[in-house]
């Protein structure tokens, strides 16, 4: 059996399956302030990170290392969800390596603002905290602001 004969039956341009975005935008507005996005998602991968974030965040009290999940691609950043005893927020600590520092209470409510975009496909954006720093955390699942 020659390879040549074999006729092509599937052909696509897109990929099977998309990865969630994790980057760092530089000076999203006026103030100079920064933001990590997670972006391009669908609703399956919403709530992959929610479920993920609850388990490993919530329930285990462990940090999670968004950068390594398996449906996450990072574009230009890492991101380090942790626990904390007052909430920070997010910091740069060597190069585009964050650590995200809230309360057990900020992750809960946080868990809580990712529902919508796990019930149907959304084009919206949600900020995930609210804490006055330079960089904020922003779940968008059209890739917007």
């Amino acid at each position: 059996m020659e390879i040549n004969s074999i006729p092509v039956i599937f052909y696509y341009s897109a990929p099977l399956f998309t990865f969630m975005k994790l980057e760092f935008l530089y000076k999203i507005n006026e103030f100079d302030e920064h933001a990590v996005r997670l972006s391009d998602f669908d609703s399956r991968q919403a709530k992959a990170f929610k479920d993920i974030l609850y388990d490993v965040v919530i329930r285990k009290k462990t940090a999670l290392e968004v950068h390594d999940l398996e449906f996450i691609e990072p574009i230009n950043c890492s991101l380090t969800l942790r626990l904390s005893l007052e909430d920070i927020g997010i910091e740069e600590v060597v190069g585009k390596h964050f650590y995200c520092d809230l309360t057990l209470e900020s992750y809960k409510k946080m868990h809580t603002l990712l529902e919508p975009f796990c019930k149907k496909e959304s084009k919206g954006y949600q900020w995930l905290y609210d804490v006055d720093t330079p960089i904020d955390l922003l779940f968008s699942a059209g890739g917007g602001m």
